[in-house]
């Protein structure tokens, strides 16, 4: 029992912490008298329908699993502080920015993003990476992932791509085709599929690996003049990854491998950090640039816009409940704060709707008002009133309507948003022709080591053996159009594969 770690030990710490149990009571706070039976007419039933006790227990107990997450459904959570360590007031003038050394709570949590609530930690998946920051204007959430750059430049596929994440709705199995079939069909996927086989496409926990906000934001200074910019959070506990063999161990043997090494690391004092930088972008930058610089399948060449330092994000507290603090923590890119803006990545223009909808649905028009969610280091005052799970004031006898003469909140144009200029014909521009591949082909060639291009290629092809040869054919011209020697050493991988199967010909 020495051996046990933070994790397994903690029913015994609160017990500790504890000392004697209290009276256990019904959800409206009366005492309980018995627990393990209910009221019957004489030992063998029927129950009585009086019996409260029992009804209040097994009425919550059917109502007790919010809908899961359509996405990023398993995952773990943890709070801290982001610490300013750097003077970025020419860029931006949040308050959580303005001066050097301040803390500003925050709470994160990681994910997975395909698997559902019950699936391991170690799946082959880029991981969510969310930070909600309690600022004195409100909360502002930097909604990204483990990786820089995403699958899809238009939110329009967003469903269909996660879709080909999910299950065959005939068999209810993962099925290579579907996932193939759309990844080859588009071939801007290339660059975060690259990734995505790759060894980052396995960390070795939460605490080793880096964070983005992937999307491009704005910034907003005093002067009310902008830049575009992209954040990146670092690990300061050093990259790590899991090799193929080793995740799949882990799958079997602890699915919840990530959840308890953060758990772990936090409860032993070994908070984990992140160092936090900006990539900064003037407006007539962007309009030179050789790259849309808003499409999301691609970077910010950091030797041109290189990374300037900004913070310090420290996780050094474990949620005191899961599902308070962890399942019902709601983010969405649309929580900004004075000073952040969207820019016109259209990725992002489509999760300003879609997180918050999401949200309404999954938890409730109130969602706001669970205190995870709460901004707590701001005052709410809005005209929004009633709604299911009312559990404030509802703003007590204030006017509900706008405007009014009876002191109701009024807004200010000090915090208008900053102006921009728009212009261009409206039609729906189709972007599968833009640059795919040069990204690509660089990660293949100056990213990744001989060995790296290795393991990338067999993760590849054990995926892939398993599409139809029509979808191989495809996935391999494009990734070789990215570089030819990674769409010959996928073909010779797949070739492998099927030769070991007594398969056809080498030349798929």
């Amino acid at each position: 029992m020495a051996n046990r770690d933070k994790a397994a030990e903690q029913m015994n710490e609160f017990k500790r912490q504890q000392g004697d149990a209290e009276t256990l009571t019904t959800g409206t706070g009366a005492p309980v008298g018995a627990k393990n039976a209910t009221l019957t007419v004489g030992p063998r039933g029927p129950i009585l329908l009086q019996d409260f006790v029992f009804t209040d227990e097994m009425a919550h107990f059917n109502r007790e699993r919010i809908p899961e997450r359509v996405v990023h459904a398993k995952g773990a959570g943890a709070l801290g502080y982001f610490e300013v360590t750097h003077d970025i007031s020419k860029y931006c003038k949040a308050k959580v920015f303005d001066t050097v050394g301040k803390r500003t709570p925050v709470a994160v949590r990681f994910s997975t993003v395909g698997g559902e609530k019950g699936s391991a930690d170690t799946a082959r998946d880029p991981r969510g990476f969310a930070v909600k920051f309690y600022t004195e204007d409100g909360n502002w959430d930097l909604v990204g992932n483990n990786t820089p750059i995403f699958f899809i430049r238009d939110p329009f596929l967003f469903p269909s791509f996660i879709h080909t994440q999910k299950r065959n709705p005939v068999t209810n199995l993962k099925d290579p085709d579907m996932f193939w079939d759309f990844i080859s069909l588009r071939p801007e996927t290339a660059h975060q599929v690259s990734f995505l086989f790759s060894d980052r496409g396995t960390p070795d926990g939460y605490r080793h690996m880096n964070g983005y906000g992937s999307h491009t934001f704005k910034m907003i200074n005093n002067d009310n003049k902008g830049v575009y910019c992209k954040f990146h959070f670092k690990t300061d506990q050093g990259i790590k990854c899991l090799r193929a063999e080793k995740a799949g161990e882990l799958s079997a043997s602890d699915p919840d491998y990530s959840t308890r090494d953060l758990y772990n690391a936090i409860r032993e004092g070994n908070s984990p950090s992140w160092t936090v930088y900006i990539q900064v972008m003037s407006y007539e930058e962007a309009e030179r640039f050789r790259w849309n610089p808003f499409d999301l399948s691609k970077v910010w060449p950091q030797g041109e816009y290189p990374l300037l330092p900004l913070g310090k994000m420290v996780l050094n507290k474990n949620p005191k409940n899961y599902f308070t603090e962890v399942e019902q923590i709601a983010f969405s890119p649309a929580h900004m704060v004075p000073g952040i803006e969207a820019s016109p990545d259209k990725m992002l223009q489509g999760r300003l709707f879609s997180y918050s909808d999401t949200h309404r649905h999954r938890l409730g028009s109130n969602y706001l008002q669970i205190p995870i969610n709460c901004p707590y280091n701001a005052r709410t005052r809005t005209y929004q009133r009633d709604g299911p799970q009312c559990v404030d004031d509802n703003q007590g006898g204030a006017p509900n309507y706008f405007p009014n003469s009876f002191s109701g909140p009024q807004d200010n144009p000090k915090h208008l948003e900053c102006p921009f200029k728009l212009s261009g014909d409206v039609t729906r521009y189709n972007t599968a022709d833009d640059d795919n591949f040069s990204q690509v082909g660089i990660f293949w060639r100056k990213v990744l080591n001989p060995e790296e291009r290795e393991r990338l290629v067999q993760n590849m092809a054990g995926n892939l053996k398993d599409a139809q040869e029509f979808i191989q054919k495809r996935a391999v011209h494009n990734f070789g159009q990215a570089d030819a020697e990674y769409g010959r050493k996928l073909q010779e991988a797949l070739n492998a594969y099927k030769r070991a199967q007594g398969g056809v010909s080498a030349n798929l």
